[in-house]
């Protein structure tokens, strides 16, 4: 049964970034698991982000379903349907802080892979200190907002209260502008990572561009702020329409960004239109994303043998490269132009 254009637009809204995102992570899994064969922490956290992210969508298209969003003199006229509305609000708003944290831990690990001063590294570690400690606030402040705790969506039928509507208003603000800051961070600090890598302007002008989409989705939390004081009305359900489209956004926002830095295999697989493609991408020397197998080690007798008299040494130093006509590292694709150099000695004498 239709509950008003804000319900609509709610479930339009979040199905259209649902697909998205959910697009982005699956072809980054192919990427991973198939293409490259390196699937890391980064992209563990990014498909639980997306599981999440599922959920709260779900939370979404049954609470508008409800009346979430809708037009009060057509909900309130359907007993029952306000109470799951709002368990749906609540359930729903813990699914998405908490997508968005591990979403940005997912983008913090992989920037961190590629990042060699020690500076960024620490601007990106107290990026996932900020997001962890913003989205515990958040997610505890939602679930004991009331006492008892389903006092929040059962208010007709059990005794309790709330807290005050200015202190969780101030908690909503505090987590939207740690989430815009360290979103900000996350799109902006890459132009800066990448600039100092050895690979072409134009290269480097592109990834940053495709790094730092992650400042869309603190444009998304900007814009979702002006309308966060209407959690301070008793009838906040229905004027939700616009916090429940915009947390939907930045969380599809997010997930899509962080997921769409790891596609540069998929397209370079598709513009070869090959099996080599696959097997040169899958080729490299050392992965900078530390899956992969072992080598075994050999010992100096299996190496040269025993049975010579004079003491041997060896010095071997291997140099892998990125290069858009050859071999990419089978590690994390956004590492284009890095280079890897290792160097081994190798010393056996007579005893």
């Amino acid at each position: 049964m239709k509950q008003g254009s804000g319900s609509e637009a709610i479930v339009a809204v979040t199905a259209v970034f649902l697909a998205i995102s959910l697009l982005t992570v699956s072809l980054r899994c192919y990427v991973r698991l198939r293409a490259v064969r390196a699937f890391g922490w980064d992209d563990g956290f990014m498909v639980v982000a997306m599981t999440l992210n599922v959920a709260f969508a779900i939370c979404g298209f049954i609470g508008a379903s409800y009346g979430m969003g809708g037009d009060p003199d057509i909900v309130l006229h359907q007993p029952g349907h306000v109470k799951k509305a709002l368990l749906c609000w609540w359930v729903g708003q813990m699914f998405y802080v908490v997508t968005c944290v591990v979403a940005k831990l997912s983008i913090t690990i992989s920037l961190l892979r590629i990042t060699v001063s020690k500076v960024h590294s620490w601007i990106l570690y107290s990026v996932m200190t900020m997001s962890v400690v913003g989205g515990v606030i958040f997610f505890f402040f939602t679930i004991f907002e009331c006492s008892p705790v389903n006092y929040f969506w059962d208010r007709h039928t059990v005794d309790g209260k709330c807290l005050d509507p200015n202190l969780l208003l101030g908690i909503v603000y505090l987590y939207s502008a740690i989430a815009a800051l360290t979103d900000f961070t996350i799109g902006l600090l890459p132009i800066f990572i990448v600039w100092k890598l050895h690979m072409p302007r134009p290269s480097k002008i592109a990834l940053a561009g495709i790094l730092g989409i992650g400042c869309i989705a603190s444009s998304a939390v900007i814009i979702r702020i002006p309308f966060l004081y209407k959690f301070k009305k008793p009838n906040f359900i229905f004027v939700c329409t616009q916090m429940s489209i915009w947390s939907n956004i930045e969380a599809g926002l997010g997930i899509t960004a962080g997921s769409l830095t790891t596609l540069r295999p998929l397209f370079r697989i598709l513009r070869d239109g090959s099996v080599s493609a696959r097997s040169r991408i899958r080729t490299a020397s050392f992965p900078l994303s530390r899956s992969g197998k072992p080598s075994r080690q050999w010992t100096g007798d299996e190496l040269w043998g025993s049975s010579r008299d004079d003491d041997y040494h060896l010095t071997t130093t291997v140099v892998g490269r990125y290069s858009d006509e050859g071999q990419s590292s089978s590690g994390e694709n956004i590492t284009s132009g890095l280079k890897v150099e290792r160097s081994f000695q190798i010393s056996v004498s007579r005893a």
